[in-house]
C-alpha cells in the first residue's frame, strides 16, 4: 500500500509534466501557423487594394451603360406611345366622319 502511495504521485507529476510539454509545444505550432496565416492574409489584402481601382472603373461604367439603356428604353417606348395615340386619334375622326 505504501508503495502506491509514493507511485501514484510520481506517475501523476510525470503525466502532467508530459502533458505540459505536449500543451506547450501544440501553443507554439499554433502560433507559428497563426503567423504564417496572417502574412497570407496581409498580403491577400495588398492584391485586394491594388483591384481597388478596376472595382470602381467597372462600377461607373455600369452606372452609364445603366443610364444609356434607360434612356434610349424610355425613348423607344415614347415614341410608341405616340405613334398608339396618333392612330387611336385617325381611327375616331374617321369613325366620326
Amino acid at each position: 500500500m505504501e508503495f502506491l502511495e509514493v507511485l501514484l504521485p510520481v506517475l501523476l507529476y510525470s503525466l502532467g509534466i508530459v502533458l505540459v510539454i505536449v500543451l506547450i509545444v501544440l501553443g507554439l505550432k499554433a502560433i507559428e501557423t497563426l503567423n504564417r496565416v496572417n502574412v497570407l492574409l496581409d498580403d491577400m489584402k495588398e492584391k485586394m487594394d491594388t483591384l481597388n481601382g478596376f472595382f470602381h472603373i467597372m462600377d461607373m461604367m455600369t452606372s452609364k451603360v445603366s443610364v444609356i439603356t434607360d434612356t434610349v428604353v424610355s425613348a423607344v417606348t415614347g415614341t410608341i406611345q405616340k405613334m398608339k395615340r396618333k392612330k387611336k386619334k385617325r381611327k375616331e375622326n374617321l369613325d366620326y366622319e
